[in-house]
């Protein structure tokens, strides 16, 4: 079995209120997000007709209003979301085709503030 993932760490700038990636953040860390397919073939299409899947962890150590919502690359099917308080992880979130798709996942502090608002591809397309 062939699985893809791609992986964005999402932190925060000291103010708070720029994302950068966490190879180059010095502040706290909130989350990760990933995507992820089997690699196997959902329809005709071989390159777009492929299962994706996304998940968004939580990395504060404490119970967040957090979500994922994932879009595949067809515009007839639905977004996918999961979006509550979680001290874990928002998701699993699936989609039966759309290699080419997207996951937002989104944060916020106890008082309302946001602190993630993140998109990520889910395939290598442009």
């Amino acid at each position: 079995m062939t699985r893809v993932l791609r992986t964005a760490a999402i932190a925060a700038a000291p103010t708070g209120t720029v994302l950068v990636p966490a190879a180059t953040a010095s502040a706290a860390r909130y989350g990760t997000a990933s995507t992820g397919t089997n690699g196997k073939s959902s329809g005709p299409n071989s390159s777009y007709d492929v299962p994706i899947c996304g998940v968004f962890f939580n990395d504060t150590g404490a119970a967040r209003h957090m979500g994922i919502r994932l879009n595949d690359s067809y515009t007839d099917t639905p977004a996918v979301e999961d979006i509550g308080t979680y001290s874990t992880y928002a998701g699993p979130v699936y989609q039966n085709r759309g290699y080419c798709g997207t996951v937002s996942s989104s944060m916020k502090q106890p008082n309302g503030t946001v602190v993630v608002d993140n998109m990520l591809g889910v395939g290598a397309c442009n």
